[in-house]
């Protein structure tokens, strides 16, 4: 099939009218201008008693996310701040999920103003992975000590459905010996960060064992949208979009991702776009997003975007607050565009996940580039740490490192997940795969002395574990615990509870 026939094949209009309410989208330009004008000036108790309700673990209002954003006072902001770690600690404890990008292909159909991918970009060079090749790139990430891939693509026929699948499939058929103790690994779990797709074209997905399935908006801002994304192609389409996690519930795929790319348009109407899209996940499917994304716009090559709506690093720090007390509990994932001080700060603002020895350019990892060549790549990168000087980093701040796969693996996914999240069990599990991963980490491949401190944090957390009630009255789950992490020290591997 020639690209334009294929471009002209894949909306498909019925799978967006399904889930318009009397034809009309969840986003509403009125009504969300009317939410941010009506909340300019909120006083201080109704900013503490909103603060107080997220701490409950209760999803916030749009007016109430509104009236956060509005706030003035330094007081009130450090109020919030501190809310938010706390909501971050009682919903998900005290751990960091790791993983690491696979850009797949750079091949695209569309011409997104901001994106060294675009069409247009005639100096970009344009590859797409072999299988072989992408074996190999899964190798270099797992000799990291990497347990979570998401698998980047570009939106173009060579790289549709089939071939994702069969990349999901590679990289699962990859085995390798760790550096320190030779023991066999591979990766546990594939995300995917695709173009939408029809609902059969997910079930696929679906079928080949992907996690979670990724869409960031971009921008909710209609008018801004249409401007960046030119109309001619297929990412020009809002709608379409703009319902891509929809169609994946539709099809079976139950975890799923939000996200938007900050400095397009004003931050706080992207705020506010995020919560409308959680709201309305919840309302058609009983689940919201699995997790939430922020990425701000770094530079490209050959972009063409202006700076007017660029965010400043005080407004990041407040957008990623807000959205933690807005949304307490997906998980949130601060990315490598930011520099490691940035990364620093907003963990501290209720993060969840972040990637770390990330590599954007396609087959990047395996020809072990140590500069970043915006001729390969989809946009420049503010953090260029390895693995272990990130999990060192955050062993001294006393967050645990976390690689656990289990929740997925043992159907703790969907509703399920996020009635254990909302009721603050979930992170009870999660956080003894978190130890028994960390563990598996420091023996299999940290340099001695981020083994030492992470060590000692363990230590301290096995004494948190004894302590906590929950585990007190649950024994039987504590014994367990106590058998596996002996095992995992004896060498096993990829235990989880």
């Amino acid at each position: 099939m020639k690209t334009s026939e294929w471009v002209k094949s894949i909306v498909k209009q019925d799978q967006i009218d399904k889930f318009l309410v009397n034809g009309k989208t969840f986003i509403d330009d009125e009504k969300i201008n009317n939410n941010l004008q009506n909340n300019i000036n909120p006083d201080k108790q109704q900013i503490r008693d909103i603060i107080q309700k997220s701490l409950e673990i209760k999803s916030l209002t749009p007016d109430e996310t509104a009236a956060l954003m509005h706030v003035k006072d330094e007081d009130l902001w450090q109020e919030i701040n501190e809310a938010a770690l706390a909501i971050k600690q009682k919903v998900y404890d005290n751990r960091i999920v790791f993983f690491a990008p696979l850009y797949c292909s750079n091949l695209c159909v569309n011409n997104c103003l901001y994106c060294g991918f675009r069409n247009e970009n005639s100096k970009e060079v344009r590859r797409i992975l072999t299988m072989d090749e992408i074996r190999k790139e899964t190798e270099v990430v797992l000799d990291q000590g990497h347990k979570r891939l998401i698998m980047v693509y570009g939106e173009h026929p060579k790289s549709d459905v089939d071939y994702m699948v069969d990349s999901i499939k590679s990289v699962y058929d990859v085995q390798r010996k760790a550096p320190v103790t030779g023991r066999t690994v591979g990766i546990r779990r594939v995300n995917i960060n695709a173009a939408p797709m029809e609902t059969s074209k997910l079930a696929k997905l679906k079928e080949a064992g992907i996690g979670t399935y990724q869409v960031f908006q971009e921008t909710y801002h209609r008018e801004t949208y249409e401007k960046v994304h030119p109309q001619h192609t297929l990412k020009g389409d809002y709608l379409w979009r703009l319902y891509a996690l929809h169609r994946a519930f539709d099809a079976g795929i139950d975890d799923v991702a939000i996200g938007a790319l900050f400095g397009l348009y004003n931050w706080q109407y992207d705020v506010m776009g995020l919560v409308y899209h959680a709201m309305d996940l919840e309302r058609q499917f009983g689940v919201g997003p699995h997790t939430v994304s922020f990425p701000r716009i770094t530079p490209a090559l050959e972009s063409q975007l202006d700076s007017s709506h660029m965010v400043s690093d005080n407004n990041f720090k407040k957008l990623v607050a807000v959205l933690r007390l807005a949304l307490p509990y997906p998980g949130m994932i601060v990315t490598c565009r930011e520099t490691p001080e940035m990364k620093r700060e907003v963990i501290k603002l209720g993060c969840t996940q972040t990637d770390a020895s990330t590599k954007i350019g396609i087959g990047a990892y395996q020809e072990h580039e140590t500069i970043q060549d915006l001729e390969k790549a989809q946009f420049s990168i503010g953090d260029n740490r390895s693995l272990d000087e990130n999990i060192k980093e955050l062993a001294q701040m006393g967050f645990i490192s976390s690689f656990c796969t289990a929740g997925y693996r043992c159907g703790r996914t969907g509703d399920t997940i996020m009635g254990m999240l909302k009721h603050c069990v979930e992170g009870k599990y999660c956080k003894l795969n978190a130890v028994l991963t960390f563990r598996e980490y420091l023996d299999d491949y940290a340099s001695p002395e981020t083994r030492a401190i992470g060590l000692k944090v363990l230590e301290q957390e096995m004494n948190a574990i004894e302590g906590t009630s929950f585990f007190q009255k649950n024994a039987k789950i504590m014994n367990q615990f106590k058998l596996d992490y002996g095992r995992i020290c004896n060498g096993d591997r990829d235990i989880y509870i």
